[in-house]
């Protein structure tokens, strides 16, 4: 290589250096830290140093390269996402094989069997919304992965199981699949979660088991849902396809998606009577992203069915365990405790270790051992039956 050929390269090298490093800096145009984060403590060069590593042009450039090849050669994404036909994702979480599933499996019947017992104690009824998995209602979309066997009757078990410990739980599978036979897309193409159509069906089941198993008490209250703006939809999914901005025209497209607000038909009145009545907790709901997310409206699609109001403690991210243990933990629930409550728990959260995060883990576990002895005494006194079912 001659002398002037090796300059060249140095040349293009530090350029290709600095137009990198430029591109990179343009990135902090807007940059910001919380308070929290002083060069004192170090927090505010971890934050510079997060910030440069994101938006470093090679490592998007060789994210998105590496995400295509795996896209288009193998149907792959990242872990988190199962790739379908028909640009149809589902959660890896309804298909995984599950560390310590029966230990899992035993020790969150014996929770859910805990909390009912705890909100007995103050007169709350307990209701279970159990979410069919999305892989359950559209199966057809699927290519060579298929569920673990942990997965295969999950859903029927855990009715069985809250039947059995008289806990009014509707069947929401068998009205969401004739929703979808019926030409009504109840489960998001790119997202975990439900449509607001299937939110509206949840809802309606929900509220039929209510008025026949507890009917609120109180004057009903008229609410009116009605269609928002129309907006194009990116589901989670498409997060753990790393394909944008290089490859964005391989990405499964994005989806309509027509929101929807919900509003009391008449505003309550000044004065005392409505003082009352807002202090009353006729429902109250806790539970995941399904019933968080404004998008999806269950919130408001339950007051509307219920013809009454409905206290949200549901909260994104943090599966369907966490809410209700601090819902348990909070004023609100020791100072007006709801008639009824509505406990939105995703089948597939059933097998695995939920966190509890800050809760206390001694008052956790005894939750469980409570739950886990008034099943025994069921067990036992199904058992004591059986011989007199035979004889008769």
């Amino acid at each position: 290589m001659t002398r002037s050929l090796r300059v060249f390269y140095i040349a293009l090298f530090l350029v290709t250096l600095m137009v990198l490093g430029l591109w990179s800096v343009r990135s902090f145009f807007g940059f910001s830290t919380n308070n929290e984060a002083t060069v004192l403590n170090g927090r505010w060069s971890k934050a510079v140093e997060t910030h440069y590593d994101d938006e470093f042009p090679i490592k998007r450039l060789g994210t998105n390269l590496w995400a295509a090849l795996d896209f288009k050669l193998f149907n792959e994404g990242r872990p988190g996402v199962v790739l379908g036909r028909d640009q149809w994702l589902y959660s890896d979480e309804e298909f995984n094989p599950i560390v310590n599933e029966e230990l899992n499996l035993q020790g969150n019947y014996a929770l859910v069997e805990g909390v009912r017992q705890t909100l007995k104690a103050r007169g709350v009824e307990l209701v279970m919304a159990i979410v069919p998995a999305k892989v359950r209602l559209y199966p057809e979309h699927l290519a060579e992965v298929k569920p673990a066997s942990i997965h295969a009757d999950l859903y029927q078990d855990f009715h069985q199981r809250v039947a059995a410990e008289r806990i009014p739980a509707p069947d929401l599978l068998g009205p969401l699949q004739q929703a979808k036979n019926a030409g009504q897309q109840v489960f998001l193409r790119t997202d975990t979660h439900w449509t607001p159509e299937g939110a509206q069906i949840a809802a309606e089941q929900l509220a039929r088991t209510i008025a026949e198993k507890t009917p609120l008490s109180g004057q009903p209250q008229q609410f009116v849902t009605q269609a928002s703006e129309n907006v194009s939809h990116k589901g989670d999914l498409r997060l753990f396809l790393p394909l944008d901005p290089l490859f964005e025209n391989l990405m499964p497209a994005t989806e309509p998606l027509q929101k929807r607000t919900t509003v009391a038909a008449e505003q309550p009145a000044e004065g005392e009577d409505a003082l009352f009545a807002n202090s009353e907790v006729p429902v109250a709901l806790v539970g995941t992203s399904y019933s968080a997310n404004p998008n999806w409206n269950f919130v408001g699609a339950l007051k509307q069915a219920l013809n009454s109001d409905v206290l949200s403690y549901a909260e994104d991210g943090h599966g369907p365990i966490l809410p209700m243990l601090s819902y348990l933990k909070s004023d609100d629930f020791k100072n007006s405790p709801p008639q009824v409550l509505i406990w939105e728990f995703p089948e597939r959260y059933l097998p695995v270790n939920n966190e509890i995060g800050d809760a206390d883990p001694q008052w956790v576990a005894e939750l469980k051992q409570a739950g886990a002895r008034q099943q025994n005494v069921a067990l036992n006194i199904r058992k004591s039956e059986m011989p007199d079912r035979a004889q008769n």
